[in-house]
């Protein structure tokens, strides 16, 4: 959602080097296959987000209603984390998480032995000879996210160099998965797979590992590699704020191979609520990292979890002032003034006692658990800025617009007069972006 989807032509790519034929669908972006369901005996549905768990879920009724004989598998992180509703309520034959790839080879070669002793669930996390991705079958990267580098729009390639995480913050969905681990990808792999979107029109690199600089001797690796081969590509890629820290020292040369902008998961400038996620950092490191990518000539592109049941009202407010103040009006997409701490099944959230004197239920078919926010002016903010950005973006509206609207109904909440909007975008030179955010 937002790139070609290598959860998709990962797993093409292992199924055809065993000489299987498995047709693709990216139903982000296409319509609905009925003939080629029709024909399939088996539909392996990925479900990396909670965004794309929920549609997986009404596509595989729809496989179901055309296809009744066929097995239904989902896999990628959020499978696993669902997998007792995706096996009793969804239809799910089995459902596959982690290094996958050669366990839904190996599930396809039991179906087509008519081998009826299935694992219904399994998270293998050992490392694999990976292939290069295939992606010929797959909609053309012109229909996903592009590069906005303020002057034009250039064609995105999206690769990862690695996965899983070997760090175990609270509120993400790998550390259940992946348990703390991660595997590299070799750089010829890598490489192989940069060439073939290059080839087909890409002119930026988007780095989707869960942290690039997991591994940071094999992330200068590879970019170094990219940049000999590819000396024009640009790069983004994603990393913790406490690895560009400790490897500040690295920001120059990856600026100097490329890197245009870094998205890290920030999340809050709250000590409280970082100390709760265990994320590693604190609020004062956020702005210690801000100022050493800026020192490097690197756009920082923070992401925020905006609504926690420990935010309050004059830590958000507060937080919104360092946005204006900081110039980042342009780096942080206006969906995230909104955004709700996901609790999703299997979060390591659920076991903390913070976490438990908030929480309700599960909503088994939203596949998260409900929570209440302690100041009842809270619940209503998230409501009416969710709100807001929703319609602002239907409307297409300038960033600072849209933030101005959002400081007024924090404002509002606390009672507090309203203040003057930001200066107009034409009134500064906006920061390289993908034209599409990216959450999970």
């Amino acid at each position: 959602m937002g790139h070609q989807p290598l959860a998709v032509a990962w797993p093409a790519a292992f199924l055809e080097r065993a000489s299987y034929q498995p047709a693709v669908l990216d139903l982000s972006v296409e319509p609905f296959d009925t003939e080629r369901v029709r024909r399939a005996r088996l539909v392996a549905i990925s479900v990396p987000m909670h965004t794309a768990l929920r549609l997986g879920v009404r596509v595989a009724a729809r496989v179901r209603e055309t296809n009744p004989d066929a097995a239904i598998v989902f896999y990628g992180l959020y499978a696993v984390l669902n997998r007792e509703y995706l096996l009793t309520h969804a239809g799910a034959t089995a459902v596959l998480a982690g290094e996958l790839e050669e366990e839904l080879v190996a599930l396809v070669r039991r179906m087509e032995r008519s081998d009826r002793d299935l694992i219904p669930a399994t998270t293998p996390l050992q490392k694999l000879a990976f292939p290069a991705p295939s992606r010929a079958a797959l909609p053309a990267l012109k229909k996903y996210a592009h590069l906005d580098r303020g002057d034009g729009t250039d064609l995105v390639a999206y690769v990862e160099a690695s996965r899983g995480c070997k760090h175990t913050c609270r509120h993400c969905p790998i550390p259940p998965v992946y348990g703390g681990r991660f595997f590299v990808v070799p750089v010829d792999v890598v490489l192989a797979d940069i060439r073939q979107q290059v080839a087909a029109g890409a002119a930026h690199v988007s780095f989707g590992d869960p942290d690039f600089l997991n591994g940071p001797g094999h992330a200068l690796a590879v970019a170094r590699a990219v940049h000999a081969a590819h000396p024009h590509l640009t790069f983004d890629f994603t990393a913790k704020i406490e690895h560009l820290l400790r490897h500040r020292e690295r920001l120059p040369e990856l600026a100097a191979l490329g890197c245009l902008f870094i998205v890290s998961a920030a999340e809050s400038l709250d000590d409280r609520v970082l100390g709760i996620l265990d994320k590693g950092h604190t609020g004062a490191q956020v702005v210690e990292a801000l100022h050493a990518t800026r020192a490097a000539g690197i756009t920082l592109r923070p992401t925020w979890v905006a609504f926690t049941p420990w935010t309050t009202l004059e830590s958000y407010r507060a937080w919104l002032d360092f946005v204006e103040a900081e110039d980042l009006l342009d780096a942080v997409d206006p969906v995230q003034y909104g955004l709700r701490l996901l609790v999703p099944p299997g979060s390591l959230l659920l076991a903390h006692p913070e976490m438990q004197r908030h929480l309700g239920p599960l909503i088994p078919d939203a596949f998260h658990f409900a929570w209440t926010h302690p100041d009842g002016r809270m619940e209503a903010l998230q409501q009416a800025v969710s709100e807001a950005v929703a319609a602002a973006a239907d409307r297409r509206e300038e960033a600072t617009v849209t933030f101005h609207r959002v400081r007024t109904l924090a404002d509002q909440a606390a009672g507090a007069a309203p203040r003057p909007a930001p200066p107009a975008a034409t009134a500064r030179r906006r920061a390289p972006r993908l034209t599409e955010p990216w959450f999970c």
